[in-house]
């Protein structure tokens, strides 16, 4: 079926057009100014090129990255016309992603992954700032485990903001799932215990555990986890089976700051990146992806309860090009 023939649904690719369509035009726009006038791939090109990807909060080592490889790849084709350029961008960026995603399982849907110990849930430690959509992300996945039949409960091990406890019990009434809580100020390791407890005895597949939204320091943060994971072991020995870090697409160059907090600060292995369809910097899902080496799992591309996908990586590139573009 060739590079990017793997199937998408249809209703998925015009929702991850539509929910890109700001990035694309931004990021792409530059690189399509970058080449305005030229035969073919030169150094002013690539020059214009790195301009392009930098400024579209890509990131500059990962830029460099980028370039490097359209430089080996022009050497090894002896010529490529500026016309070839956007599919040979398209294949760099997607093998390039394929390449760093370390423990990517390269799963197609919201099925329940399978766990060490059969009863035991799958858990899922969620982490990040306030204001990412880290709570928003909690009730989409929930939703999205529970349309493909799973059982989930959701654990709201953010205690010390009576707001996040409140939002998190809203999305639960609006999914349908049962949510495990405690008064505010209550310990967030007593949280995810008895969170746990009542997984395993009702027999559900999937467990969420809110955490605290705070970066008040590294250890203390880390502290805190690290307590969190500790207690759920007590109940589920391998949990957290995943710890996925929410990022707010739209703050380009703060997110990649924030990766770099939370990475030090916990065993993070898997990201989720939010609002990337009120943005032109979707650039930044290509950098964080490759700096540090964690899969990007889900990606947040509208307010409605459904706009949470998996992140195919070819089908995310192909999104930031015209068809015309990758023939």
């Amino acid at each position: 079926m060739g590079f990017f023939g793997k199937l998408f649904s249809r209703e998925k690719k015009q929702q991850l057009d539509s929910g890109l369509q700001k990035t694309k035009e931004g990021m792409w726009g530059k690189i399509t100014r970058a080449v305005a006038g030229k035969s073919r791939i030169d150094d002013d090109v690539l020059d214009n090129l790195e301009e392009a990807f930098v400024t579209s909060d890509v990131g500059v080592d990962t830029t460099i990255k980028i370039i490097k490889r359209i430089e080996d790849r022009v050497a090894r084709d002896k010529y490529v016309n500026s016309a070839e350029l956007n599919r040979l961008l398209c294949e760099e960026i997607a093998a390039m992603l394929a390449e760093n995603s370390i423990g990517d399982a390269g799963v197609s849907d919201f099925s329940v992954p399978p766990v060490a110990n059969p009863g035991d849930p799958y858990v899922i430690m969620v982490v990040g700032v306030n204001g990412v959509g880290k709570t928003t992300t909690i009730g989409k996945l929930a939703n999205q485990f529970k349309q493909a039949g799973a059982k989930v409960v959701l654990g709201a091990a953010d205690t010390f903001r009576a707001a996040a406890v409140e939002q998190l019990d809203i999305w639960a009434d609006r999914v349908g799932v049962p949510i495990v809580k405690q008064k505010m100020g209550s310990d967030p390791a007593a949280v995810a215990f008895d969170t746990l407890t009542h997984a395993k005895s009702v027999g559900a597949d999937i467990v969420i555990i809110d955490t605290a939204g705070r970066l008040h320091n590294k250890v203390g943060l880390m502290n805190e986890l690290t307590k969190i994971k500790n207690v759920m072991q007590r109940v589920v020995p391998d949990a957290p089976q995943e710890v996925l870090l929410v990022l707010d697409g739209s703050t380009g160059q703060n997110a990649f700051e924030q990766a770099r907090q939370f990475v030090a600060a916990t065993e993070v292995n898997q990201l989720a990146i939010t609002k990337l369809d009120g943005t032109a910097k979707g650039g930044v899902v290509i950098g964080i992806s490759d700096q540090f080496k964690i899969p990007v799992k889900y990606i947040g591309i509208g307010e409605g309860i459904n706009d949470l996908q998996l992140f195919d990586r070819e089908e995310f590139v192909k999104s930031l090009f015209s068809p015309e573009d990758l023939k």
